[in-house]
């Protein structure tokens, strides 16, 4: 019967060894992963800023703040699951515990939203971006509008929401303030002064598919990354929760035997 009872306790300690070194192994993944969401929070805020006015909801921007948020939590849980592993403290894993299901729901959260705006994005995109063009480009209260415009159209090469001829019926070209220009000075393959005047192939861009094709194509792999980042990284956390509740059952069967 003792030796019953030793072969026993030998395997709830051999249990307990690899489950926290299964933890900690855990924790290291958790920490890049963690790291990898952030970076991807803040590269998409950075990179797609000057386009955000152009968006028709703040859906996008709102994934990516999520997955910031979710980054920081990361780090600072996973010195929290560290400190608890070491000392098999119950409370402090049973926060670490909670902390990861918590993580787990905001990173689904974020990855979800980015899979459903993927879904509308084209037909949204289209209806906005050529209302901006037409409607507020050029206008005084819309300065950030026109300012992601120029730069739309001069970093990606194109002209107009769907070719050149786009701009034909904008409220700016159609205005004095224009200046008798064509298309906006933005839209010429070298930029001077009132340059827009001439629409020839030779002096604009004419992008096949114009502004909308292009900008849409950047958005949508920025919104797969997005979303498999987040929804992997969410059953990453399913799977640190899962292991740390058979953790703490142990410890609480160690404690009662």
């Amino acid at each position: 019967m003792t030796m019953i009872k030793k072969y026993k306790k030998d395997s709830e300690d051999c249990l307990t060894i690899c489950l926290k070194y299964l933890l900690f192994i855990f924790n290291i993944i958790f920490w890049l992963a963690g790291a990898a969401v952030l970076l991807i929070g803040v590269w998409t805020l950075n990179e797609k800023r000057d386009y955000l006015s152009l968006l028709p909801s703040s859906t996008f921007a709102v994934s990516a703040c999520i997955l910031v948020f979710a980054g920081c939590l990361v780090i600072v849980t996973g010195f929290l699951g560290c400190c608890a592993v070491v000392r098999e403290q119950k409370s402090a894993l049973l926060a670490y515990f909670s902390s990861l299901l918590l993580i787990f729901l905001i990173e689904l959260v974020a990855g979800v939203l980015a899979c459903i705006y993927y879904q509308r994005l084209s037909g949204e995109l289209t209806q906005h971006l050529n209302r901006a063009m037409l409607e507020r480009y050029g206008e005084p209260a819309e300065h950030s509008v026109t300012r992601s415009i120029d730069r739309l159209q001069q970093h990606f090469k194109c002209c107009g929401s769907n070719n050149a001829t786009d701009w034909q019926d904008s409220a700016y070209i159609l205005s004095p303030a224009s200046g008798n220009r064509l298309v906006p000075d933005s839209c010429c393959k070298t930029v001077t002064e009132a340059c827009g005047s001439r629409d020839h192939p030779s002096n604009i861009y004419k992008v096949e598919g114009g502004c909308l094709t292009v900008l849409e194509q950047v958005l949508v792999d920025h919104l797969l990354i997005m979303g498999a980042v987040g929804i992997g990284v969410a059953c990453l956390q399913l799977i640190g929760a899962v292991t740390t509740a058979c953790f703490i059952c142990v410890l609480i069967k160690e404690e009662e035997g």
